[in-house]
């Protein structure tokens, strides 16, 4: 069994054909899959599209990278973090590839998206670019290892997932670790614990070789899971087994849900 910790299944590319990309999770067991937030504005259909199947959830949060958007309080996100099927909080953290000036509202949202998780209990999903030192110390800064959570996308260094797993983090690999130029990559999935590993997608972005410039989608983490476990050299098996515990026991609300 393996689980995409990380989709975006309200994006146009699969909402429209989402019967098929269901169809195609089933068929490479991919049996849950985790539908992320990126402004509140489209969080409806986030949320409807997690609670029209069992086998779905959903977060609640604004991505760094909307800069333009109405500011939302640590109230209205724990608030709407209340909804049974969604499990976390987020996406959120920073981001200073895409944006560049004064980036202090950006870190202000971030303070807010981790003051609402730990008032709502319930995990981060965290996006870092050309950020991981102001991420890292924002997080100890607001006592985020209260809730932990997962970095997401992760293509930081060793020293930055040590840090982060300190802080209750778990690391999350996407299809970029099956790329050829991905070597760094490829040797941080070899060192980080198997017990603090989470596979995704980041569909529809970042499909994983050999679907690498089309369109990505949940059914295709089980490609990001083969490569970890060439890597390692340790079967499929134990691979989907131990990022699907991984999961459950981070977000445990989701686990509550499947008994």
């Amino acid at each position: 069994m393996f689980i995409d910790s990380h989709c975006h299944l309200d994006f146009p590319d699969l909402a429209q054909n989402i019967d098929a990309v269901l169809a195609k999770m089933h068929e490479n067991n991919v049996r849950y899959g985790l539908c992320i937030s990126v402004n509140l504005r489209d969080f409806p259909n986030v949320l409807a599209v997690a609670e029209a199947h069992d086998h779905l959830f959903a977060t609640v949060g604004i991505h760094p990278d909307y800069e333009n958007e109405d500011e939302p309080t640590v109230d209205e996100l724990a608030r709407l973090a209340q909804h049974p099927k969604v499990i976390g909080i987020g996406e959120t953290g920073l981001d200073y590839y895409r944006l560049q000036g004064d980036l202090e509202w950006q870190r202000q949202r971030f303070r807010v998206h981790i003051r609402a998780a730990i008032a709502a209990g319930k995990p981060l999903i965290i996006h870092t670019r050309e950020s991981a030192a102001d991420t890292i110390r924002i997080l100890r800064e607001e006592h985020a290892e209260q809730v932990g959570g997962v970095m997401h996308c992760f293509t930081e260094t060793w020293e930055i997932a040590q840090q982060a797993m300190e802080l209750g983090f778990y690391i999350s690999f996407s299809g970029i670790v099956t790329f050829k130029n991905a070597v760094a990559l490829k040797e941080l999935a070899q060192k980080v614990p198997l017990d603090r590993m989470l596979i995704e997608t980041d569909s529809p972005y970042l499909a994983p070789v050999p679907f690498r410039g089309k369109t990505n989608q949940p059914g295709y983490v089980k490609h990001v899971a083969e490569e970890i476990a060439a890597l390692r050299g340790i079967s499929l098996d134990e691979v989907g087994e131990a990022t699907s515990a991984n999961f459950f026991r981070l977000f445990k609300q989701a686990a509550a849900l499947c008994n």
